[in-house]
């Protein structure tokens, strides 16, 4: 890829467009502030931009991509820097567009179950804000409270509620984009149906920002459910506790939320939060079990269910949440274990997923491979899709093996998750991590499909480069 350098007459340009203060460069920002633009939640690499840019919307974002494209000039979309792929990471320096500022819930339409809003909205705001009508937008990633809806819609990301109510492009009707040439469409209309030409909108989810820049979405919401019950399941074998996951569902019961955890995921981030949990020794896992709804009869009937099937397994003393507290800090303890992973170490977190029935197999090759190559894993994800979260702590490994030396047994992982019938990612996405590996799920056909794909909508080859291929 040849891209041409930034010119002052450039940064002139851009300042006409967004205004002076909203184009940072490293000479006019603090240098801690500079830097997080060049970085994410991806191990610990850097890349630092020529300029940030924080346009306010889908016409300054236009203006931009016009003068990039003419210019073969780099841009790489950035949402809140939550991502566990490279995606965010702008690799070949030049524009880092980031959609802060796009952070407005345009119309929440109670009647149609409908929501008009921008991609710098926080996920966990948006949810709040439905909820305050009695609506309900079920994508939860474990960086809700952070994430953007834009970084949301470029993974497809998922979240505990998927194995009920699905990932994010499960949730989208319309959008609302900027193509890399500088051209604004809509993808499709805001209806719940629609056949009408080629399903723009769910290849523009999932594409990781090569595509074009999202700048508004139409999503479906659905009423809000008002009950619930949680579970803390321990067992004695974690295999069986990735067993018990297909023999819930087969028993008839579709949870809102069933969540694998090893036993070192839950220890580090109970710690790491300071919420006392008892851990029995003889404990080496743990499965979350929600159940939601409207009846709360219903859901102890249900409940009553899942306790027989887990009798048939080898658990211990099973932990039903009472009240809202002890909920809250359940979820808490899950939804941070990333952040007491990272907090321990360096790490490289792999997002495999598989056919849920597989994930006992899925899991036992993990262990196996770690042994054999002499790497440490924590293992944890959303067990009822069959994601399971592979954390490859660093500790003392050496940078050889750490940067070079790894990338056999991680594709050994990547290997047998094809194998299962599964794939390399879930939810995180390919980026720039994943790159190297995508061979191993998509045949080169496929691949040229997708180049193909992109060369339509970004002949210079712009926006975000050096991403997924």
């Amino acid at each position: 890829m040849n891209f041409n350098a930034l010119t002052p007459e450039l940064i002139v340009a851009f300042e006409a467009i967004v205004g002076p203060s909203h184009v940072i460069t490293a000479q006019r920002a603090e240098a801690d502030v500079y830097a997080d633009y060049g970085r994410d939640h991806t191990e610990d690499l850097h890349y630092a931009p020529d300029v940030v840019l924080r346009p306010a919307d889908a016409d300054e974002i236009s203006q931009i991509m016009r003068l990039c494209h003419e210019h073969r000039i780099p841009v790489t979309p950035r949402g809140a820097g939550t991502g566990l792929s490279g995606g965010a990471l702008p690799v070949h320096n030049g524009v880092l567009l980031s959609t802060e500022r796009l952070n407005k819930i345009v119309q929440i339409d109670e009647r149609n179950l409908q929501a008009t809003v921008e991609p710098g909205v926080v996920n966990e705001a948006f949810q709040n804000a439905v909820k305050e009508v009695g609506l309900f937008y079920p994508p939860d990633p474990a960086s809700k409270g952070s994430c953007f809806l834009g970084g949301n819609l470029a993974h497809s990301s998922g979240g505990p509620k998927a194995v009920k109510y699905g990932t994010t492009r499960d949730y989208v009707l319309n959008l609302q984009v900027v193509l890399p040439t500088g051209e604004i469409i809509w993808t499709a209309a805001n209806t719940l149906k629609n056949s009408t030409g080629y399903n723009l909108t769910q290849l523009m989810v999932g594409s990781e920002g090569t595509l074009g820049i999202i700048t508004k979405v139409v999503f479906r919401l659905l009423p809000f459910p008002q009950q619930n019950i949680l579970m803390l399941v321990p067992f004695r074998k974690e295999e069986q506790a990735a067993e018990a996951v297909s023999a819930v569902f087969r028993a008839g019961i579709i949870p809102s939320g069933m969540e694998f955890m090893e036993r070192e995921a839950i220890a580090w981030s109970s710690d790491y939060l300071n919420i006392p949990l008892a851990l029995p020794d003889d404990i080496t896992a743990h499965l979350l079990i929600e159940l939601d709804g409207q009846d709360l009869e219903q859901l102890y009937k249900e409940a009553e269910q899942v306790y027989g099937v887990l009798e048939k397994y080898d658990v211990g003393e099973i932990l039903l949440a009472d009240n809202a507290t002890q909920k809250d800090e359940l979820w808490k303890i899950r939804r941070n274990i990333g952040n007491s992973v990272r907090y321990n170490s360096v790490y490289k977190e792999e997002d495999t997923v598989v056919p849920r029935a597989e994930l006992p197999k899925l899991l036992k090759g993990v262990k196996e491979i770690g042994a054999r190559y002499g790497f440490k894993s924590v293992c944890y994800g959303h067990a009822g899709d069959g994601n399971l979260h592979v954390n490859i702590i660093r500790g003392d490994i050496d940078d050889e093996t750490w940067n070079v030396g790894l990338r056999k047994p991680i594709s050994e992982i990547f290997e047998l998750c094809v194998k299962l019938g599964g794939t390399i990612s879930g939810e995180h996405g390919i980026g720039l991590v994943q790159k190297g590996y995508i061979g191993i799920a998509l045949a080169e056909t496929n691949l040229n499909l997708m180049r193909g794909i992109k060369s339509v909508f970004d002949p210079h080859g712009i926006l975000n480069p050096g991403k997924i291929f």
